[in-house]
C-alpha cells in the first residue's frame, strides 16, 4: 500500500488566535485520529505520523521518510516551525506529491501563504465526531487532485535537480549582485543621521520603485517608514504608495505602512478606517490594534466634546487590550494601558493599571534579557517602572539612563509622560521618590 507522511503538530496546541476568530486550542491528536488518519486510509494510503513512529525520529529517520512517503500531508494551521522545515524538505527532495491543509480561519505566514493550501473548517478545537466529519469531508477531493501537483522548487528552476538552466543561473546571479547593491544603499541610508535619511531615502525610491518590484517595494517602504520625520514626509509616503500597482498595494504589509503614512500625515480617521479594514479582512496582530489604539489615543486630546472623548477613550483601551490579549510579550499595547486606565477613572481601573504595568516590566526585562533590538525597549521599560509606582525599579533604570546616556533613553520624548505618571501615585512616600529621580533625569537631558 502506498504511504502518506503526516506533518503536523501532536498534542494539546495554542492558537494564538483572537478570541471569535478561531478556537484557542486544538487537539492536534484527536484532529488525526478522528478526521486526518481516516481520511487518508479511504484515500487509498496507510497513514504515518511522526510521534507515532516505533522510535524518536531523529534527522536523517525523518527525512527519508519525507523523501521516500507517496505523499505528503502538512497541517499549516498554527505556525509551527518543524513543520515548516519539513515541508521544505519534501519541496526540494520530490517534485510532487506534498499538500498543504489548515483551518479555514488560520493564517499563514508570508511565505507560505502564496502556495495553494486546503481549508477545512474547524470550530470544535476538541474536534468532536461532527468537527472531525465536516473536515474529512472537505479534505478528501481536494487531496486526491493536489496530491499530483508540483513541487514550487522544481518548478522554479528548470531542471533541477541534476541539470538546472546554467542561463537562468547566470541571470539569478546576476539579479543578486544587483539585490546586493540595493541592500548596500539601504544599509548606508541608515547609517546616516537620523535627520539626514529621509532624502536619499526618497531619491532611492524614485529610482528603485519604478516599475516596482515587490521586493525592492517592500524594502523601500520599510526603509521610509524609519525616515519620516514630518507629516510632508509621510504625504510623500502615501502618494508613493499610490502610484504602486494594484498587486503591490493590495499585500498586508503595504496596506499597513499605509494607514501608518495616513496616521502621520494627520488624517486619522482615514488611518483608523484603513487599519480596521485590514483587521476585518485579515485578521488582527499586536502591530496593527497598538496602531489602532494610538490613532484613538490622539484623539482623546482634541475630542470636541466629552461624548466624544469618551468615546475614543473606550476606543483607544479596547484597541490595546485585544493587542495585549494576542500576545503578553509584545508589550507595546499594554505599556499604553496603564495611563488611559487612569485618565478613565473606573471602578478597577488603578488596580488594572499597576497590573499591568508589573507585566509591561516583566516582558520588557525579557526582551532586554533576550538582545531584542528595539529602540524603544528602554524607554518603555522606563515608563513603566513609573506607572507601576514602583520606585525601587525606576531607581535601578534612572542609573543604568545615567550611564548609557539620554538618547538611547529617548529621554526628550518620555520626560512628559514620566511626569504624568508621578502625578498619578497615590503613595506619597513613592511619588516623592519617583519625583527626586524625575528631576535627576530632566537634569541628564539639561531642561
Amino acid at each position: 500500500m502506498a504511504i502518506c507522511f503526516m506533518i503536523m503538530p501532536y498534542g494539546r496546541k495554542l492558537t494564538q488566535v483572537e478570541a471569535g476568530r478561531g478556537v484557542p486550542e486544538i487537539d492536534f491528536n484527536a484532529l488525526w485520529d478522528r478526521a486526518f488518519a481516516p481520511t487518508i486510509t479511504a484515500l487509498g494510503y496507510e497513514p504515518v505520523r511522526a510521534d507515532q513512529d516505533t522510535g524518536a525520529l531523529i534527522i536523517t529517520q525523518m527525512i527519508e521518510r519525507l523523501y521516500f512517503a507517496d505523499l505528503v500531508l502538512a497541517d499549516m494551521t498554527i505556525p509551527n516551525g518543524n513543520v515548516y522545515y519539513e515541508v521544505g524538505v519534501r519541496h526540494a527532495a520530490r517534485d510532487k506529491g506534498c499538500v498543504l491543509l489548515a483551518a479555514d480561519w488560520s493564517k499563514p505566514l508570508f511565505d507560505l501563504a502564496q502556495v495553494r493550501t486546503i481549508k477545512y473548517p474547524l470550530a470544535d478545537g476538541g474536534v468532536g465526531d461532527a468537527a472531525a466529519q465536516a473536515v474529512a469531508v472537505a479534505i478528501r477531493s481536494p487531496i486526491e487532485a493536489l496530491a499530483r501537483g508540483g513541487s514550487p522548487v522544481f518548478e522554479s528552476i528548470k531542471g533541477y535537480p541534476t541539470n538546472p538552466d546554467p542561463a537562468a543561473a547566470s541571470t539569478m546571479k546576476g539579479a543578486m549582485a544587483e539585490a546586493a547593491a540595493f541592500q548596500g544603499d539601504i544599509r548606508a541610508i541608515r547609517a546616516l543621521p537620523y535627520a539626514d535619511r529621509m532624502g536619499p531615502a526618497r531619491a532611492l525610491a524614485e529610482q528603485s520603485c519604478n516599475p516596482p518590484a515587490t521586493t525592492k517595494a517592500l524594502a523601500i517602504l520599510r526603509l521610509l517608514k524609519d525616515c519620516a520625520n514630518s507629516a510632508e514626509d509621510w504625504s510623500w509616503i502615501i502618494g508613493l504608495v499610490d502610484r504602486l500597482p494594484a498587486d503591490l498595494a493590495s499585500l498586508e504589509e503595504v496596506r499597513e505602512t499605509y494607514a501608518f503614512a495616513l496616521a502621520g500625515a494627520g488624517q486619522p480617521m482615514d488611518a483608523i478606517a484603513k487599519l480596521e479594514a485590514l483587521i476585518a479582512l485579515s485578521g488582527p496582530t499586536p502591530e496593527r490594534l497598538g496602531m489602532l489604539g494610538g490613532r484613538y489615543k490622539r484623539l482623546i486630546a482634541k475630542a470636541a466634546s466629552p461624548g466624544d472623548r469618551q468615546m475614543y477613550l473606550s476606543k483607544s483601551i479596547d484597541a490595546y487590550e485585544r493587542g495585549m490579549g494576542l500576545d503578553l510579550n509584545e508589550y507595546y499595547c499594554s505599556s499604553n494601558l496603564p495611563r488611559l486606565y487612569r485618565l478613565r477613572k473606573r471602578k478597577g481601573d488603578d488596580e488594572r493599571a499597576r497590573s499591568v504595568s508589573t507585566l509591561v516590566v516583566a516582558a520588557c526585562e525579557r526582551a532586554r534579557k533576550r538582545g531584542l533590538p528595539d529602540e524603544w525597549l528602554r524607554p518603555t521599560l522606563l515608563g513603566a517602572a513609573f506607572d507601576a509606582g514602583d520606585a525601587d525599579k525606576a531607581e535601578e533604570l534612572a542609573a543604568d539612563v545615567a550611564a548609557e546616556g539620554a538618547a538611547r533613553w529617548k529621554l526628550h520624548t518620555t520626560l512628559a509622560d514620566l511626569e504624568s505618571s508621578v502625578a498619578q501615585v497615590a503613595d506619597k512616600e513613592r511619588r516623592d521618590r519617583l519625583a527626586s529621580m524625575l528631576g535627576d533625569l530632566k537634569r541628564i537631558t539639561g531642561t
